[in-house]
């Protein structure tokens, strides 16, 4: 045979596969001819992507309809191989139903949430970024957040970091308008709030966390900015200073966008990291439900949350991405987006895709291994061009007639 068909089991299976089954997916896995599965890799279940037991490892998988939510999270998405996604004649209007809670994210959807550039504007047009990030020993922090919102198209963006850090990154960040604060020797003092509220006055959206440490003034900025009234993006350490108090978040004044790895999130949950991975969905909308807030859960195929329940899955990105200073960048997208007056869960859900994409084209230019979160900054434009222009083919394609 050229080709094996896997066809034991379907949507509803659950548990693991025993008896015959076991000993017919172990002989198709080792055959070392090409899978395709239909519908779901039998042993795989179709709503978390888990598997306990043997599990079909599929070069190809044709799903019926609709994608599965399994088919598109890990580990789920790794056993799935190419997926395909076949129409067997669901009404349009089911299709649309908006009690459809999760989502998988196209160039088309994002293509949609980007603002227009109109030809009659200005800088002042497109949003006055502030971050607050940096510390010694963390400057890249700053400064990949800040090309980060520049490359999304801010048309301004302060940067805000310790004085004793604000020489090295005010030499950095050309395009950037860079800002001492007060700082106790190595990262900001809590009387660094003044001149931030200062500098809060002429900006649209503030982002903090990145490479901020987490001495306490840091810890009291964070407090004080949940009270304030401008849209605000926590990363990093804006979150881990957050730990053991995390439902202050849900009080939170302005409308609040996290972006937390597995690890941030548990800490802020108060489960183990673990726990989070095997189930990111569940894991992203319970934090965005809790806290109230807009929750992009970083990940292989990262996921972003809102408080009502509602999901969207990012399938853009690459192993390549697994290094220092993604997370400072995408960041800055998230911020720009909202301060060129995008609502905050779709400014989330456009910048986790273009974010990934970006890394994609990194890496088909320069391979993943040695992908740095420059080049992916430096790529933002021209992802940001492929979707307004039409020219991104997403990794799932249709079957039609």
């Amino acid at each position: 045979a050229d080709l094996i068909i896997d066809a034991l089991f379907g949507t509803g299976f659950r548990g693991t596969a025993r008896g015959d089954a076991v000993g017919l997916i172990e002989a198709a896995n080792r055959s070392g001819k090409p899978i395709l599965a239909v519908d779901v890799p039998s042993g795989l279940q179709a709503d978390t992507g888990a598997w306990d037991g043997p599990c079909i490892r599929a070069s190809v998988t044709v799903t019926m309809g609709l994608p599965k939510v399994g088919l598109v999270l890990f580990p789920g998405a790794e056993m799935a191989g190419a997926l395909y996604v076949g129409d067997i004649g669901y009404p349009q209007v089911l299709m649309d139903d908006p009690s459809i809670a999760t989502w998988l994210v196209t160039s088309g959807k994002v293509r949609e949430l980007l603002p227009p550039r109109r030809p009659d504007t200005h800088k002042g047009t497109y949003g006055h970024v502030l971050i607050l990030a940096g510390s010694v020993g963390y400057t890249g922090a700053a400064v990949l957040s800040t090309f980060g919102a520049l490359r999304s198209g801010a048309g301004l963006v302060t940067v805000a970091v310790p004085q004793s850090v604000y020489p090295i990154v005010a030499s950095k960040v050309t395009e950037g308008i860079a800002m001492p604060l007060a700082d106790d020797g190595s990262a900001l003092s809590p009387s660094a709030m003044a001149r931030v509220d200062e500098l809060l006055a002429s900006c649209d959206v503030v982002a903090a966390g990145p490479g901020l440490s987490p001495a306490p003034g840091v810890a009291r900025v964070v407090e004080e900015l949940l009270g304030r009234d401008k849209p605000l993006v926590l990363d990093a350490d804006g979150l881990n200073v957050l730990a053991g108090r995390a439902d202050r978040l849900a009080k939170a004044r302005p409308p609040v966008v996290i972006t937390p790895h597995p690890g941030e999130l548990g800490r802020l949950l108060k489960q183990p990291t673990p726990k989070i991975v095997e189930d990111r969905l569940g894991a992203a909308r319970a934090a965005a439900a809790r806290f109230r807030c807009v929750v992009v859960l970083k990940s292989a195929h990262t996921v972003v949350a809102k408080p009502d329940g509602e999901a969207a899955i990012i399938r853009t990105g690459n192993p390549g991405m697994a290094s220092g200073g993604m997370g400072d960048v995408l960041t800055g997208v998230v911020a720009a987006l909202i301060g060129q007056g995008v609502v905050p869960f779709d400014a989330a859900v456009a910048a986790a895709y273009l974010h990934g994409l970006a890394g994609d084209l990194g890496a088909l230019e320069r391979g993943q291994a040695g992908l740095l979160a420059s080049d992916v900054a430096d790529r933002l434009p021209h992802a940001i061009y492929r979707v307004e222009a039409g020219l991104q083919v997403d990794p799932i394609r249709e079957l039609r007639d």
